[in-house]
């Protein structure tokens, strides 16, 4: 397979090696209006064709799929580009920039090509492992389910910098942060692990001026077929917590609770176990395990796990959580 990344942005430095792993699969090009982030990436991962757009890259290349890796206001246009070109398409999430322009564009698409959402956060090792559990029964049935995902990125330190700013610049100008960017992975984890959900109520605030958008969310939801709750708190802003943000998910059940701490799996009750992941590992095999469920799915003319119809589900569940709060962000920067 001949793959053509769009963008050589911050994420790609995850999607390259992750293609590397793939067997007879080669990123042959990768297209980037930055001449400097093109020739950064271009460089490090050995890839011969470099362009400057979408169209020139397309162009000139004969490719089997694309990968889109841009900033989320150009993921429309670039997905029209590609179905235009008949190529089956992985675009990073979210797919588009609100639930409507989202829904439009799966219907412009349709099935007229394979478009799966970079979905990577459920491809973690240990939410496998932790969905594994659950079909195993050793959770029993779930009563209830709490995950907090917490930092101090965003408290400035004895320099007057924001960590998590200082990490991912981009963050200053997103009007919708927090949720968009961060929880929709979440949201889309514990829909893979407990099923579909709704969302009843949220609310978002913003803790400094850097930022234009949200940086704490609280969302409480229910499982749509029973009603189990489940509360997620996000909030980067967190004294005492890690610079970087980390999961914690607690899941109790009539037979045993589980819990994620980081990166380490523990089951409390009659049959207890306990794994253990690296996290660094851990973060690079979400994207590997991504990318390889997108080739073999298209080997093998399967569905994609988080293929564009079903991805909007989660894409609803964020577009409920800025409609219940009501929040707006500052004025732009």
């Amino acid at each position: 397979m001949r793959i053509g990344v769009v963008g050589a942005g911050w994420v790609t430095q995850y999607h390259l090696p992750a293609w590397q792993r793939v067997e007879d699969a080669e990123v042959v090009a990768i297209c980037d209006p930055d001449p400097k982030a093109l020739a950064t990436r271009a460089d490090v991962f050995g890839i011969g064709g470099r362009y400057a757009s979408l169209e020139a890259m397309l162009a000139s290349e004969k490719l089997d799929a694309l990968d889109i890796a841009t900033p989320r206001q150009f993921h429309a246009d670039n997905i029209l580009v590609g179905r235009d070109h008949g190529l089956p398409m992985l675009c990073q999430k979210p797919l588009a920039t609100d639930l409507e322009q989202a829904r439009d564009l799966v219907r412009r698409v349709n099935s007229s090509v394979p478009l799966m959402v970079h979905e990577n956060w459920r491809f973690r090792p240990y939410y496998r492992a932790l969905r594994a559990w659950i079909e195993e029964g050793l959770l029993g049935d779930p009563i209830a389910a709490r995950l907090d995902f917490h930092s101090s990125g965003m408290l400035a330190d004895a320099e007057g910098l924001r960590p998590a700013l200082a990490r991912q610049p981009f963050f200053r100008r997103e009007a919708r942060l927090l949720v968009m960017e961060v929880l929709i992975h979440h949201l889309d984890s514990l829909r893979y692990l407990l099923g579909e959900l709704d969302l009843h109520l949220a609310r978002l605030g913003r803790s400094n001026d850097e930022i234009i958008g949200e940086d704490s969310a609280i969302l409480s939801l229910t499982r749509r077929d029973d009603g189990l709750p489940l509360t997620i708190s996000g909030n980067l802003a967190v004294h005492g917590a890690p610079p970087a943000p980390v999961d914690q998910l607690w899941l109790w059940g009539s037979r045993g609770t589980i819990h994620l701490d980081v990166s380490v799996l523990r089951l409390f009750g009659p049959q207890p176990r306990e794994l253990r992941f690296d996290p660094a590992q851990s973060y690079q095999a979400a994207y590997d395990g991504a990318i390889a469920h997108f080739v073999t799915a298209l080997r093998n003319k399967e569905r994609f796990e988080t293929e564009a119809a079903d991805n909007l589900n989660t894409l609803a569940l964020v577009e409920a959580a800025y409609r219940i709060s009501g929040f707006k962000p500052a004025a732009a920067i």
